[in-house]
């Protein structure tokens, strides 16, 4: 089973790439699942219904989302309605939508995604342990469901290290979302669990994590209120991560970065680093 989970989409030019390259990436790395987080399309904060149904349209099977899931206020009502969007599963009781969510691929696999956020510098929210621990008691890997994808967004690394550790082995694949720059630590954790702390936007880089230079740059330097952030408009990178997993087991056989475009250095999986790494996996 092949998998690709894109980075936080920030803005028209994170939206653009993600729409001129998804259909072919489905194509070209014959791709089970395409799994994105979109919390920051719509200009940056969060995400609107209509934005939802362009990605869809354009391939897209699950979106997630993180601490920018309400900015868009129509959003609210259409969750409970759209089973695709996945907001964090650790916020409150009543919270609208759902923080775990069940797929069927087109060969009859069945793919649960599954979404955090963090508590350390993201405010009161419940522990991602507990309730990670609860929703996937009744989601056995390999068993009831095919593959299990976990998106965590959180700012500390440490956090998103610790629930990878922690998820070891009973779940496809930890990614970290939120803070926008990738990191270069994607690895097979020792039971079989594809991770990587962060994947990086889809966004514009020449910015301040996706947003205009200027505005950002202001509020490091002053006090005083300065314009509204703007999402950064220049040619955009798509960062994803890309995971092949055995069909019997839901553990991970592959784990590699993917970028294409924009000012960071593209990469993709290769045939014979594909082979290499099969041969070191834990599976």
């Amino acid at each position: 089973m092949r998998l690709l989970f894109v980075g936080d989409v920030v803005g028209r030019s994170g939206r653009s790439v993600l729409l001129e390259h998804g259909a072919g990436l489905r194509r070209d790395l014959a791709l089970d699942a395409l799994i994105v987080n979109g919390e920051n399309a719509a200009g940056g904060f969060g995400l609107t219904p209509a934005i939802a149904r362009e990605f869809f349209d354009a391939g897209v099977d699950v979106i997630t989302m993180g601490n920018h899931v309400w900015d868009q206020k129509e959003l609210i009502g259409y969750i409970d309605r759209e089973p695709r969007i996945v907001r964090p599963l650790n916020m409150r009781p009543g919270t609208p939508g759902r923080g775990i969510v069940e797929i069927t691929t087109a060969r009859g696999h069945k793919i649960v995604v599954v979404q955090v956020i963090g508590r350390l510098f993201m405010g009161m929210q419940d522990d991602a342990f507990a309730a990670l621990e609860a929703a996937l008691r009744r989601h056995v890997l390999g068993g009831t469901c095919a593959a299990i994808v976990v998106d965590v967004h959180a700012e500390a690394t440490s956090e998103k290290a610790a629930i990878g550790l922690f998820l070891d082995g009973s779940v496809s694949l930890v990614v970290g979302t939120h803070t926008h720059i990738p990191t270069a630590d994607e690895r097979i954790l020792p039971g079989g669990t594809a991770y990587m702390t962060d994947v990086g936007m889809t966004g514009d880089y020449q910015s301040v994590i996706g947003m205009e230079a200027e505005g950002a740059i202001h509020r490091w330097r002053s006090s005083l209120p300065g314009p509204r952030l703007q999402a950064a408009m220049g040619e955009a990178t798509l960062c994803a991560v890309y995971v092949e997993l055995d069909d019997r087991s839901g553990l991970a056989r592959l784990v590699r970065p993917l970028r294409i475009g924009g000012g960071l250095v593209s990469t993709a999986p290769s045939p014979e680093a594909d082979g290499r790494a099969r041969s070191t996996s834990a599976t």
